[in-house]
């Protein structure tokens, strides 16, 4: 179901269409693309601080979105996805390959399934990608562990996207978002290291926060990538 690329994807719904968007989503936009060779899986979450939307697309590798079946399916809309599409806004899409994963020892299998989703997004210059990198593994993610309710960091190198000209997104994968006002991400959040970071001028991050909105989808047989 995981893959080492995503396709993340930000859409907010006219509100007095949004039971009709859901529908459309879950059984028109995701079978379509689950069909395709490439995806493994998707997984759709609920903004937890406004209207919006969010799907996470698992895929074997970026390549997926060039193939003539993705292109088919992207270039072909039916009537209802042209009009879904249309009335949308604050789309975000963001394509990006795995860097780096960890899973806490508390965790289970089920972690990539967790209640609430913790997006970060950081636009990093190259001449500090290295020790942002080593900061956010060594220092940053295992004093988030230490709460039992912080399961699994996934972390990306945005490779395009739009609207922001982010380079580095993080994907904490939480039981309750209250580990958000744990004394262990206060605790992560006051190293030394993280202090020295926090002087930079690049040094500021985009946090969003999804709950979990039905259940995860997985590709069709006849869309699996032959080994």
């Amino acid at each position: 179901m995981q893959g080492p690329a995503i396709l993340f994807s930000e859409m907010t719904p006219p509100a007095l269409e949004e039971a009709s968007f859901n529908h459309w989503y879950d059984e028109e936009h995701i079978p379509l693309r689950m069909a395709v060779p490439g995806f493994r899986s998707a997984q759709r979450y609920r903004s937890l601080q406004d209207a919006s939307y969010l799907a996470v697309y698992e895929m074997d590798s970026l390549e997926t979105l060039n193939t003539p079946a993705y292109q088919q399916v992207k270039g072909q809309p039916s009537a209802l996805s042209r009009h879904m599409l249309g009335s949308v806004s604050g789309f975000t899409r963001y394509l990006c390959d795995t860097i780096w994963q960890a899973t806490a020892p508390h965790a289970n299998a089920q972690s990539l399934d967790a209640a609430v989703l913790y997006p970060v997004f950081f636009k990093v210059p190259e001449a500090h990608e290295d020790d942002f990198n080593a900061w956010y593994e060594q220092d940053h993610v295992p004093l988030l562990f230490e709460n039992t309710d912080w399961l699994m960091c996934r972390r990306f190198r945005i490779r395009d996207g739009e609207p922001g000209a982010w380079t580095h997104l993080a994907l904490h994968y939480l039981a309750h978002e209250s580990a958000l006002d744990s004394p262990e991400r206060e605790r992560a959040r006051a190293t030394p290291w993280r202090t020295r970071l926090s002087k930079e001028a690049w040094f500021k991050a985009h946090y969003l926060l999804f709950k979990r909105q039905g259940a995860r989808q997985t590709a069709t047989p006849c869309a699996a990538t032959p080994v």
